[in-house]
């Protein structure tokens, strides 16, 4: 995975897939912000949230760079497919992919309580000029499920149809490894870490240890674990993570 420079966003991204980056980092002299909503809007309305709040900060559309999204149920493969071409439909109208690239990061996992009655979005990144151009990278980390990196297919799943905590131990490690490998893509490390997020419905309590310990630093800030599913029918075990230095609440 190429990293891109997206000089009017003021960030660089990892070049992923089509529906998004596996990851974004801001560029010298700039830091990305993350701002959640209280209460997640369907997503094209949350896009039309987006606009409002990136013109009241002075930025630009080319300033988003990850969203996060909520399913009302995980899709099939073929029903993920469906959705992200109307979702690559609305950053095209955004103006937003770069040369045929999708820069923006993303995570799409869909909870199992209270799950939305359609696609919500749920936070958003983007990149402002950074208060102090001396501060350590921020970074966004998109989620990723128990399958290699850039493949989208039922036969490369880790572990499939199985849900044993030894089986869930091997999912998890493999996605931590994905975690890895983007991390050092972006030119971070555990250190820069400041939140990680897990998405499964099964215990992680019996691989908890394990997983800390393969995060080294970044155990420091611990672990919110969202009782939600990966966005595809036979994935089980999510993860993403950032290294930010300003979150936002948007009530709305």
């Amino acid at each position: 995975m190429p990293l891109v420079n997206n000089p009017l966003g003021g960030y660089s991204f990892l070049s992923g897939i089509a529906p998004y980056s596996a990851g974004v980092v801001a560029a010298h002299g700039y830091e990305i912000v993350r701002a959640t909503l209280h209460s997640p809007l369907p997503y094209q309305h949350g896009f039309d949230l987006v606009d409002r709040h990136l013109a009241g900060q002075g930025r630009p559309r080319s300033a988003l760079c990850a969203i996060e999204l909520r399913a009302p149920q995980p899709w099939s493969f073929a029903g993920f497919a469906e959705f992200n071409a109307g979702y690559g439909r609305l950053l095209d109208t955004w103006e937003l992919p770069l040369e045929g690239r999708n820069p923006i990061a993303r995570t799409n996992v869909a909870p199992e309580v209270l799950a939305p009655s359609e696609p919500a979005l749920y936070a958003f990144s983007y990149t402002v000029p950074s208060s102090d151009p001396a501060s350590p990278p921020t970074f966004i980390v998109a989620g990723a499920g128990e399958l290699p990196e850039g493949v989208l297919s039922a036969a490369a799943i880790v572990r499939p149809d199985q849900t044993s905590a030894i089986a869930m131990a091997e999912k998890a490690a493999f996605v931590v490894g994905l975690m890895r490998e983007r991390l050092a893509g972006l030119g971070v490390g555990w250190a820069g870490v400041t939140a990680i997020d897990l998405y499964t419905v099964h215990p992680v309590e019996p691989f908890l240890r394990e997983l800390l310990g393969q995060i080294g630093p970044a155990s420091a800030h611990g672990l919110t674990w969202h009782y939600s599913r990966p966005p595809i029918i036979g994935l089980e075990f999510e993860m993403d993570m950032r290294g930010v230095l300003r979150e936002l609440r948007l009530a709305v």
